[in-house]
């Protein structure tokens, strides 16, 4: 057994070494918190055949076993000195690593206190595992007693970036025991409040235009009301409940947007908030790669159209009709006019009718608006009253929001697509003057559809200027529909990041050009 300093340097040891290891963790925390801190998916994603942080953490374990044994032979005449200079090259390694990869997620790593707490489990693990492989390792040095074992003592210490997605996930489920319950507790008490609070409680869901409603509903309802609504995305049992828990519910309307990835999603929001009257804003095939089948996703989203006292449906949701009291049954828009500054089309709502403009663009963005108002009047909102509101509306962070910047039109539609809001977006950008780019990584979250989409995809993309695929998750089916729908291929390129398509971007684009960023993927694709 090691004396006491011996034991004091091994514990040093595992100390530098997990350090630098839990920094070459740090996507891996990131991609979990992605994923709403559920293991699964995140293994799941790690062990996808085309996961290139697996591919780059075994990478890094074969270049520290290799570098740490090279340096103990070379340096063995040092005898136990040999070992800081391991130890050296160890750290160093791993702070390359760090370094060449900061940043490899698009979306950073939020220092929650959820996360902290992640991050002190896993250093946890990560450093009693190290402090026993080195103390067996030395202990299994002294029993063979053969010089060259010493001198490779610290080698097999290299494997561990090999193991750090074992050892997040591990954390991960032990700290779940405190995690799952406060998450309880923290719904619990929000659902006390709306049930307690007298406002009228709205529940938006559907596979596309959630966001997009809710900020329009919130943004025209504002002129006569108190309002409030979930923030960007926030559209989980937790996410709605802390929302409610910081800011409560002192207003007379409250909006609710409500996201579903799984059959029982709209169940468990809809048992919370209990809402009084529902939008669903329409089904697509968005997200069939959890759901399996389109009946679930019909099914999930029909969740609402039950729970709610009166519902609002859009047109791809139809088929709910029998399921729920309508409320607004007779809104559209009609006649859409667009441009690449606003959007021209005839609102209906009941008896009235009026042409009306929104600073916003898309096809879809009249849709979005004509639903926004028809929840707005069930609201009790005059048709008056929405006609003189709606050319004031703001458009929602990246969902085909126009920037200039110089002299260069920059559509912004990065958000998670669907495929009907991709085409719209495309048919904008057509609409523009000069030269016509786009940047995208096809569409994701369509289960056995994603391949068909995504070549019809490509087929819209004929006639642009300059088609710049990203990655290469989609983008062989997106060039393949787009070849066979007659593209030309010199104008298409396919470029294996974000960064690298706006380098090329840099060079190519002019004053007058218009470019649409269309789809953002998520870190796990």
């Amino acid at each position: 057994m090691p004396n006491t300093m011996q034991l004091l340097t091994i514990a040093a040891f595992s100390v530098a070494f997990t350090t630098v290891l839990i920094s070459c963790a740090m996507p891996l925390f990131g991609i979990l918190q992605q994923e709403g801190y559920a293991c699964g998916g995140t293994l799941r994603w790690y062990l996808k055949k085309r996961c290139m942080l697996r591919r780059r953490y075994h990478l890094l374990a074969l270049c520290l076993v290799l570098i740490v044994g090279l340096l103990g032979l070379s340096f063995s005449f040092l005898g136990p000195f040999a070992q800081i200079i391991e130890a050296v090259g160890y750290l160093g390694m791993c702070g390359l690593f760090v370094l060449a990869f900061r940043r490899a997620l698009k979306v950073p790593v939020v220092f929650t206190r959820r996360l902290v707490r992640l991050l002190i489990c896993t250093y946890l693990l990560v450093f009693a595992a190290m402090f026993g492989a080195e103390l067996g390792l030395f202990c299994a040095v002294e029993v063979l007693g053969s010089p060259w074992a010493e001198v490779l003592r610290m080698a097999p210490l290299g494997l561990f970036p090999a193991l750090l997605v074992l050892f997040v996930a591990a954390a991960d489920c032990i700290m779940s025991v405190y995690e799952i319950p406060r998450a309880r507790r923290l719904i619990k008490r929000a659902a006390r409040l709306l049930a307690e609070s007298r406002c009228i409680k709205v529940g938006i869901t559907g596979s596309f235009a959630k966001t997009s409603v809710k900020m329009y509903a919130a943004q025209l309802l504002s002129r006569k009301f108190s309002v409030k609504a979930t923030p960007a995305s926030y559209n989980t049992p937790i996410g709605i409940a802390k929302f409610v828990n910081g800011e409560g519910l002192d207003c007379d309307i409250f909006l609710a947007e409500m996201g579903a990835r799984h059959v029982g999603d709209i169940r468990e929001l809809c048992d919370m908030v209990k809402p009084t009257l529902g939008v669903v804003t329409g089904v697509c095939p968005q997200h069939l790669e959890t759901f399996r089948s389109m009946e679930n996703i019909l099914r999930e989203k029909g969740e609402l159209a039950r729970a709610a006292e009166t519902v609002i449906l859009g047109e791809t949701a139809a088929s709910m009709r029998e399921d729920a009291l309508i409320a607004g049954r007779d809104f559209s828009a009609k006649n859409i006019h667009i441009s690449l500054d606003k959007t021209q089309f005839t609102l209906t709502l009941g008896e009235y009718s009026a042409v009306v403009e929104a600073p916003l663009l898309g096809r879809h963005a009249a849709e979005d608006i004509a639903l926004s108002a028809a929840l707005c009047s069930a609201l009790g909102m005059t048709f008056e009253e929405l006609v003189a509101a709606i050319p004031t509306l703001s458009p929602v962070p990246h969902r085909l929001e126009k920037m200039e910047s110089g002299g260069v039109t920059i559509l912004d539609d990065s958000y998670n697509s669907n495929p009907a809001g991709a085409r719209n977006a495309v048919e904008v950008l057509k609409a523009a003057a000069g030269k016509r780019f786009v940047v995208t990584p096809g569409l994701v979250e369509l289960g056995e559809l994603e391949e068909q989409e995504n070549e019809e995809l490509g087929r819209e993309l004929v006639g642009l200027d300059r088609v710049i695929l990203v990655g290469e998750t989609q983008v062989l089916a997106v060039r393949n529909g787009y070849k066979n729908a007659g593209g030309d291929e010199e104008r298409l390129t396919i470029v294996p990041t974000l960064a690298a398509a706006q380098a090329l971007l840099a060079s190519s684009l002019s004053v007058g050009d218009a470019v649409l960023f269309l789809n953002d993927l998520p870190d796990k694709y």
